[in-house]
């Protein structure tokens, strides 16, 4: 087996990129993560639902914060009402196939959304279509907005209320500070409804 010595300076480029992501989250992304958990345990303290979407990693990453929030982090306490739509393979594969994938989550939204609810629209582009329509819709119905973007945003972050912009445009890095946001919104929303 041959040895894999050329492995070592890319994995120590690429820890480095990582760290210096969240670095660069430390200077510029705090007073958005604080507003983001106000905004998510004001609606979850007033009976209001919470809605996750993404596509590929980021519906993983929606999954992955529901459960945190349905489930609990680190505290016991009472389940909060958070669903990721991307969990649901008949819903995707039906909507997809019956209509259009760009409608997979407006179409869910269309059914559960209600005034006052707060969706969760990670997109690493901020131009994912199915993304664009289904936090369109939520906006008009007068759900707060919450978009997981990368550095620039693309047309998602005119959408949102709340915009957290990845200090990055590589993809693994942008989801790496999706996820340690969220984390850290999930402990403060939790100690927030304590």
């Amino acid at each position: 087996m041959k040895r894999s010595d050329g492995f070592r300076p890319r994995i120590l480029r690429l820890l480095q990129e990582a760290a210096w992501a969240k670095v660069m989250m430390v200077e510029q992304s705090a007073p958005v993560i604080e507003e983001m958990a106000r905004r998510l345990a004001g609606a979850l303290r007033a009976g209001r639902r919470v809605y996750v979407f993404g596509n590929g990693g980021s519906a993983a990453d929606a999954q992955h914060i529901a459960c945190e929030l349905e489930g609990r982090f680190y505290r016991e306490r009472r389940a909060l009402p958070v669903l990721a739509l991307t969990t649901n393979t008949s819903t995707l594969t039906a909507i997809g196939n019956d209509y259009d994938y760009a409608v997979t989550f407006k179409r869910q939204v269309q059914a559960h959304v209600r005034r006052g609810d707060v969706v969760i629209a990670i997109s690493t582009s901020g131009n994912s279509r199915n993304v664009l329509e289904a936090a369109a819709l939520a906006r008009r119905l007068g759900a707060t907005v919450i978009a997981l973007t990368g550095r620039s945003g693309g047309k998602l972050k005119r959408l949102a209320h709340v915009c957290f912009f990845a200090p990055s445009d590589e993809t693994p890095r942008i989801q790496e500070c999706h996820i340690t946001a969220a984390h850290i919104v999930c402990e403060l929303v939790e100690a927030a409804l304590d």
